[in-house]
């Protein structure tokens, strides 16, 4: 079995079949990690408009960590399948709880730009502020179903 999904490499199409196959991973743990990240890239729009740098920088990274923290928690969940180990099910409580983490910075980071902003982007960053919100609600509820 894989050990997870590169969602880098993956079309949204692609993934959201990989997310709607009857496969343990990709599952909730990487759709929250990504709305993180799509939260993200809404901040980093914003932030260009508000021609705040550090925002910017600061959003990329936050993006990129949770593409990244989408794909560590397919591993995690997929390696705990083939081999229920605590070390395995470790994983896949901190594994959302860093995802959790990642998008209440998101949801902090866009609040403090939406304040720089009279523009139109202002509503991105309302959105980014509701999809991080969710993100890490449902990272944290993971965390606790695998605990």
């Amino acid at each position: 079995m894989e050990s997870f999904i590169a969602v880098r490499e993956l079309s949204v199409g692609a993934f959201l079949e990989a997310l709607g196959a009857r496969t343990p991973a990709p599952a909730s743990g990487a759709a929250a990690a990504l709305t993180g990240a799509f939260a993200a890239a809404l901040v980093e729009l914003a932030a260009r408009f508000a021609d705040d740098d550090a925002a910017v920088t600061r959003a990329q990274a936050l993006s990129s960590r949770l593409t990244q923290l989408a794909e560590e928690d397919s591993a995690a969940y997929t390696a705990f399948m083939e081999s229920r180990s605590e070390e395995a099910r470790r994983l896949t409580i901190e594994v959302p709880n860093e995802i959790a983490a990642n998008a209440g910075e998101v949801e902090q980071l866009a609040r403090k730009v939406r304040t720089q902003l009279t523009s139109s982007v202002a509503g991105d960053t309302e959105a980014a502020e509701e999809l991080a919100r969710a993100a890490a609600r449902v990272a944290r509820r993971l965390a606790e179903l695998n605990a």
